[in-house]
Formats: C-alpha cells, structure tokens, sequence
C-alpha cells in the first residue's frame, strides 16, 4: 500500500490556533499570489442543515476523510451510528476527541482501520482535493469501501479542474514549504471517477456534492469495528471554493 507523503504544513500554528479561536483568518495561498479562504468557523460549528441532510444519506459504518474539528463525526455519534474520523492535523484530532467523536491521526493513503468494510466514504469541504492527484484518491476510497459502498463528495461551487501547489498562510506569512492540492467541480470529479456508478448530484445551501457508489454487488461485510483513539496527527482542511484578491 502507498504511504503518504509529509505533509509540509502538519502542525502549522496558524491553523492550530485558528481551530482553537474557531475562526480565521486561514488561506491558502498558491505562488502566484492568490489566496483560498478556508472556513474555519463553519469546520468549527455544529453540523449545519446542509451537512445533516448529507449525513442522511450515509450507509452503514462511516469514513470521514479529512475531518477537520470533528463537527461531522459528532453529529454521525450522536446518532448512534459507527464513524471514525481521520485527518493529518494532530490539532483537529484533539478537538475532535475532546468532542466525544473517535478519530485517528493518519492520511488516508496511511493503513487504516476496516479497510474495505466501510459502508460510506466522505470527502467533504472540498477533501476531494486531498494530494492533488484525483485519480489516485477515488482508487484508495475504492479500496477502503465496502463492495457496493458509498462515497460522498463536496465539489466546487465553479466547473474547475485544477492542481496547484499551495502553502498555508494566515494572510501574514506562509508556512512550511509548498504542497500539491486540487481543486474539482462536480464536472470534473465525474470525469475522473471512471468504475463508478454515479447515484445523486446535487446542491444545497450554495454548496455542491455527488455521491458515487463503487460498481460492485452490495455486501453484508461485518462493519468496521470501533477503535480507539490514538494520538500523533497532522495537516487539515481543505480550502473553501471562492477565491479573494491576491495580497
């Protein structure tokens, strides 16, 4: 199995600090200047309307790829159902913990728990951009579903099909050394997942998703099981669609 790569950004104070105040400023800044704003307050807040009628959609046991401060991890818990969240950032793994919801510190490229058992994938707020290669992403959520299983994907708001390198900036300075992340309208997500079976597209509160399910015949697999929590985790969200004027 691949490993992912460091993370240049894991651990940058101005993302930690931003999770810890549950507010920006947080961009990302490509080379040339321009700058992505990432919505640390909405990371930070209960799952809004929008986020409980994705999370409606969710089969069986559930993934949640990138999850930030936890906000979709803790909503699926307290319904009682089975969710583990991952994500690079050792800070959004603590609040997420701190929360109550279970998640571990590990890329999704990483060996994980339940692989090839999970009923749902999400890759929300944009995590479809997760390592800028989309087909290298939509191959390792294939192989960590369940036959038949689910992934759920929020795209762009815009038909955009672009890879960048970028660095984590507070609108101050940058962080680390630059690192590549994509950037994918429904249009484009569509054109890479090749082997899916394309079950909804829609959009909702200006935001937009597809949920894809892998061509296989569905499985009654044995959930994954709930693991504890460990500590050791990096890296965070991705960024928000609209752009604002370089600084």
């Amino acid at each position: 199995m691949t490993t992912s790569p460091a993370v240049p950004w894991t651990g940058a104070d101005p993302y930690a600090a931003a999770l810890r105040a549950g507010r920006g400023p947080l961009f990302l800044r490509r080379a040339d200047g321009w700058l992505l704003p990432l919505d640390v307050e909405r990371w930070c807040a209960r799952a809004d309307p929008v986020d409980r009628a994705v999370l409606d959609r969710c089969a069986g046991a559930v993934l949640d790829v990138g999850c930030g401060p936890g906000r979709l991890v803790v909503e699926l818990a307290g319904r009682g159902r089975t969710v583990l969240g991952i994500d690079v950032s050792s800070a959004a793994v603590d609040h997420t913990v701190r929360l109550g919801g279970q998640a571990l510190c590990r890329s999704v490229f990483d060996p994980l728990p339940g692989e090839g058992r999970w009923g749902t994938v999400l890759l929300m707020d944009g995590n479809v951009g997760i390592g800028g290669d989309p087909h290298a992403l939509l191959d390792r959520v294939a192989r960590l579903l369940a036959p038949g299983g689910l992934l759920i994907a929020e795209t762009a708001e815009a038909d955009v099909d672009e890879r960048a390198r970028v660095h984590l900036t507070d609108a101050r300075k940058a962080v680390g050394v630059p690192f590549l992340w994509a950037r994918l309208g429904t249009p484009a997500l569509l054109r890479y997942a090749r082997g899916w079976e394309v079950e909804a597209r829609w959009v909702a509160g200006g935001r937009r998703f597809v949920a894809l399910r892998t061509r296989h015949a569905s499985s009654r697999a044995e959930p994954p099981k709930s693991t504890a929590v460990i500590s050791s985790q990096r890296a965070g969200k991705p960024f928000a669609d609209r752009p604002v004027a370089d600084r």
